[in-house]
C-alpha cells in the first residue's frame, strides 16, 4: 500500500512528509535511541501533576524487573487499576515514554497505572517480553490492598508493540485463569506478523513494511516465518476470543496495523466481546503522539480517555 501526500490527512501532511523514510529500527539508531531512554529519561516522573515509583520485583527466575507505579498526587483508595506497556516495535522504549497517555489516564480517573520495563527484543527474543508483562500484571493484583485497586477494575491497555502485549497478555491471563481483567485497549496493535493489504509496500511515516519485517524478525528469533509462532506472540492465531474483556482501540487508515486490527476486532465481535473501534482517516502510525497538538490528535485522545471513562464507571 503505498502512500501518497494526498492520503495523509492535511494536519499531518508536514511532518508526515518530513518523516516519511525515517526509522528508528536500525541498528545503530535504535541503540542510541534505547541508550537515551535509559540513560536520561529513565527514573523520571515528566509530569508534575503525577507521582512516580520505581520498584523492582521479582521474575520467576529471581531476576529482577524494573516497574513504575504512577499515582495522583493525592491518593486516593479503591480507584482502578491500569497496567499499561509501552511501544517500540518490541525492541524499543521504557515506560517513561508514555508519560503523556498515564498523565491522561490518572487526571480523568484518579487511576494507579503500573508499566513495566519489559525485556526488549534486542536483549531476548519473545517470551521475554509476554512474561516480564505477566510478571507485573500477577505483582499489581496481588497488591491491589496496597496499591488502593479494586480488583474487578483492573485493566490493561498498550500503544504499538504494546497493543500487541495487550493482546496477548489478555489471551495468557485468560488462559491461566489467574487475573480477572475488566477492559483492554490495544492501540494500533503489533499483532500479526503475516503480510496484510495494510502491511505489504507500506511506505508511510513513522512505520512501514521494511521496519516492521525488522522488528518481527527480532520479536519472534528462529520461529520467524515458521508455523511455531504461538498465538501468545500473534493473538491472531487464537480461534477461541471468549472471554477476553471488553476491548477499544484505534488506528490509522494507512498505516500497516489497519487490517490486523480490525481483523482481531472482528473476531472478538464474532465472539460476543463489546468493542468500541475507530479508523481515524488519513492518519499514519503514533499520530496522536507526533502530532499531538493537531485536531484529529486530540480527537483520538478524547475517543481513548471517553472510553476508558465508560468502562470506569461501568
Amino acid at each position: 500500500m503505498k502512500i501518497t501526500r494526498e492520503m495523509i490527512h492535511p494536519e499531518l501532511r508536514t511532518i508526515g512528509m518530513l518523516m516519511k523514510g525515517f526509522s528508528v529500527s536500525e541498528g545503530k539508531r535504535l541503540a542510541f535511541s534505547n541508550a537515551f531512554l535509559d540513560h536520561v529519561i529513565a527514573g523520571k516522573t515528566l509530569c508534575g501533576k503525577l507521582s512516580m515509583e520505581q520498584r523492582y520485583i521479582s521474575r520467576p527466575d529471581g531476576s529482577l524487573l524494573r516497574i513504575c507505579i504512577y499515582t495522583p498526587k493525592v491518593r486516593k483508595a479503591q480507584v482502578p487499576g491500569l497496567l499499561w506497556i509501552h511501544g517500540g516495535g518490541y525492541a524499543l522504549g521504557i515506560p517513561e515514554q508514555e508519560i503523556s497517555f498515564i498523565r491522561d489516564f490518572i487526571l480523568a480517573s484518579d487511576c494507579v497505572v503500573v508499566s513495566p520495563d519489559y525485556t526488549r527484543s534486542t536483549q531476548a527474543p519473545y517470551p521475554a517480553a509476554l512474561l516480564d508483562c505477566y510478571t507485573a500484571l500477577l505483582w499489581m493484583y496481588e497488591n491491589c490492598d496496597s496499591l488502593g485497586i479494586r480488583q474487578d477494575k483492573l485493566m490493561l491497555g498498550g500503544d504499538s508493540a504494546g497493543g500487541g502485549l495487550t493482546a496477548a497478555l489478555s489471551l495468557y491471563a485468560r488462559d491461566q485463569g489467574t487475573v480477572p481483567l475488566a477492559f483492554q485497549m490495544p492501540l494500533y496493535p503489533m499483532l500479526d506478523p503475516r503480510p496484510t493489504e495494510s502491511s505489504t509496500d507500506n511506505d508511510a511515516p513513522i512505520w512501514n513494511t521494511k521496519a516492521n519485517l525488522v522488528a518481527w524478525k527480532r520479536y519472534l528469533g528462529d520461529d520467524y516465518g515458521t508455523d511455531r509462532v504461538s498465538k501468545y506472540a500473534n493473538p491472531l492465531l487464537e480461534t477461541d476470543y471468549t472471554g477476553l474483556p471488553p476491548t477499544l482501540t484505534f488506528v490509522g487508515s494507512i498505516e500497516p496495523f489497519r487490517d490486523e486490527t480490525l481483523a482481531y476486532v472482528e473476531r472478538l465481535k464474532a465472539a460476543g466481546i463489546r468493542v468500541t473501534c475507530r479508523v481515524f482517516e488519513g492518519c499514519f502510525h503514533g499520530f496522536d503522539v507526533l502530532c499531538s497538538a493537531t485536531h484529529i490528535a486530540k480527537e483520538a485522545r478524547a475517543f481513548l480517555i471517553n472510553g476508558f471513562m465508560e468502562a470506569v464507571n461501568a
